[in-house]
C-alpha cells in the first residue's frame, strides 16, 4: 500500500513511523512533512499545505494513494474527508459536519447537555459586557474558550477576574484570534486531574488507544501560559479500572450514538479531554483528530498493525478487531524553542540529531525543517523527544538523557513530565 498522511506535525511523524512499519505498507507520503519525516526510510514529504484540499486530492489521485490518514483538524473541518470519499478515496477521519464536535466549543457543549453526557456548566456569548456580567456572577476560577479553532492557543483558564475580563476582551473585541474569537464559551472550572482519551472509531463500534496524560502547562509544576502541551505520558494511572468504565458508558458509547442519531455519524479518532475527580470524569473538550503530544507515546506503545485499525474503522468493522499494547510505560517530552506560547525564534540549527538512537527512543519532529540538508528550528514545539521503559521513572531517565543531548539556542522544556503518575 501507498498511504499518505496529511500534516507536518510531532503527531504526524509519529503516526506516519507508526504505519511505515506496517506490513501491508512499502510507501508513506506526508504532505507536508518535516525534516524528521524526510530523514525516514520509506517516507517521502510532498509539497502540499496540509489545507490546500484540491491540491491533496490531485496528488493522491496522481500518486495512486490507498489509504490517507488526516493528522490535524483544519482539513478536517474544511470537509477534506468529505472530498476524497466522493472521489472514490479512502481516507480515514471524520466528516465536516461530524468534526464540529471540535471546530465549534458552542456546538460540542450544547450537544453534551443535549445527551446528558457530563460536563461543566456553561454559557456562550458574543457579547463582551453580557459575557464580563457572567463572569463576575460566576466568580473565579473560570475558563474562557474561543469557540472557534485556534491552534491550541484559545483557552484561558483565568484564576482571577480580572484574568478572565481579560480574555474576554482580547477575544471579543479584538482579532487575536480571528473568527475563531468572536464567539466565546464561559464555563465553570473543574477541579481534579486531566487525562487523555482517545478512541478509534467506525459510526457504531470504537477500539479505544492507550490512556495517556498530557502537560498543558508551559512551566515546571504545571505553572504558567497554556500551550498545546509540552510532553505526555502513557498510560495514565488517573484512568483506573472503574474511570475507563464510566468514560466508556456515560461519555464515549453515548457520544457515538447520539452523533449517528443525529445523522452525524463519527468515523476517525475521538479524543476526549477529561477532568477526573474523585473517581469521576467529565468532559473538559473534544478533538477530532488524536492529540499531540499525547499521540507520541502512544505509538510508541501500539503493537498492533495500525493499518488495520484504519481500514476496519472505514469499512465498519471494529467490532471484529482488537489493540494490542506494549505493557512499557512511555513517555514524551516536547523540545520548545525560545519565546513559545508567543512569538518564537526560528531558524537555528539542531545539533545532536545523529545520535545513536536506543531501540526504546525515538525523538519525533514538530516544527523542523531542512535547509541545505540541515534540520532546523520552524516553530514553538520543536521536538518531542520519546522513550519507553518498565515504569514511569525509567522511561523518563531514557527521555531526558537523549534531550540532554539536543541543542540549539533557546531551546527549554519542562524537567517534571509524568509528575502525577510518579505521586
Amino acid at each position: 500500500m501507498k498511504v499518505l498522511v496529511i500534516g507536518n506535525g510531532g503527531r504526524e511523524h509519529a503516526l506516519a513511523w507508526r504505519i511505515r512499519q506496517s506490513p501491508q505498507v512499502n510507501e508513506v507520503l506526508v504532505a507536508p512533512g518535516n525534516a524528521g519525516t524526510a530523514f525516514e526510510s520509506g517516507m517521502r514529504n510532498v509539497p502540499v499545505s496540509a489545507t490546500d484540499i484540491d491540491g491533496l486530492l490531485a496528488m493522491a489521485r496522481q500518486e495512486r494513494v490507498d489509504l490517507t490518514v488526516v493528522g490535524p483538524e483544519a482539513p478536517l473541518s474544511l470537509g477534506i474527508v468529505d472530498r476524497f470519499a466522493a472521489a472514490g478515496l479512502r481516507c480515514f477521519g471524520p466528516t465536516q459536519a461530524a468534526a464540529q464536535l471540535e471546530t465549534s466549543k458552542a456546538f460540542t457543549k450544547a450537544f453534551l447537555e443535549r445527551h446528558g453526557i457530563p460536563t461543566a456548566q456553561y454559557r456562550v456569548f458574543t457579547d463582551i459586557e453580557c459575557a464580563k456580567t457572567y463572569v463576575h456572577q460566576r466568580g473565579a476560577p473560570i475558563v474562557v474558550k474561543a469557540d472557534g479553532l485556534a491552534a491550541g492557543k484559545g483557552v484561558v483558564v483565568a484564576q482571577t477576574i480580572a484574568e478572565a475580563d481579560a480574555a474576554v476582551d482580547a477575544m471579543l473585541g479584538g482579532d487575536s484570534l480571528g473568527a475563531a474569537g468572536h464567539r466565546v464559551v464561559i464555563e465553570d472550572f473543574l477541579v481534579g486531574e486531566e487525562a487523555s482519551y482517545i478512541v478509534i472509531a467506525d459510526g457504531t463500534n470504537y477500539v479505544a488507544l492507550a490512556t495517556s496524560q498530557d502537560h498543558k502547562r508551559r512551566d515546571n509544576g504545571d505553572q504558567g501560559p497554556n500551550t498545546g502541551g509540552m510532553g505526555a505520558y502513557s498510560p495514565a494511572p488517573v484512568v483506573t479500572a472503574d474511570v475507563d468504565a464510566q468514560v466508556r458508558t456515560q461519555i464515549i458509547e453515548p457520544t457515538l450514538a447520539a452523533m449517528r442519531a443525529e445523522g452525524h455519524p463519527f468515523v476517525g479518532f475521538l479524543y476526549a479531554g477529561l477532568m477526573i475527580h474523585e473517581g469521576s470524569a467529565k468532559v473538559l473538550e473534544y478533538n477530532v483528530r488524536c492529540g499531540d503530544p499525547e499521540t507520541q507515546p502512544i505509538m510508541m506503545r501500539l503493537k498492533s498493525d495500525v493499518i488495520a485499525l484504519y481500514e476496519a474503522a472505514i469499512d465498519g468493522r471494529l467490532a471484529e478487531v482488537q489493540a494490542e499494547w506494549d505493557s512499557n510505560v512511555a513517555v514524551g517530552v516536547v523540545l520548545a524553542a525560545e519565546g513559545y506560547p508567543a512569538n518564537v525564534r526560528k531558524g537555528d540549527t539542531i545539533d545532536g540529531l545523529s545520535v545513536t538512537q536506543l531501540p526504546d527512543v525515538k525523538v519525533f519532529h514538530a516544527a523542523t525543517r531542512l535547509r541545505d540538508g540541515v534540520a532546523t528550528t520552524d516553530g514553538g514545539r520543536v521536538l518531542t523527544v520519546c522513550a519507553r521503559g518498565e515504569s514511569l521513572s525509567a522511561a523518563r531517565k531514557l527521555a531526558y538523557q537523549r534531550c540532554e543531548s539536543i541543542r540549539w539556542p533557546g531551546l527549554f522544556y519542562r524537567r517534571d513530565i509524568g509528575h502525577r503518575g510518579l505521586r
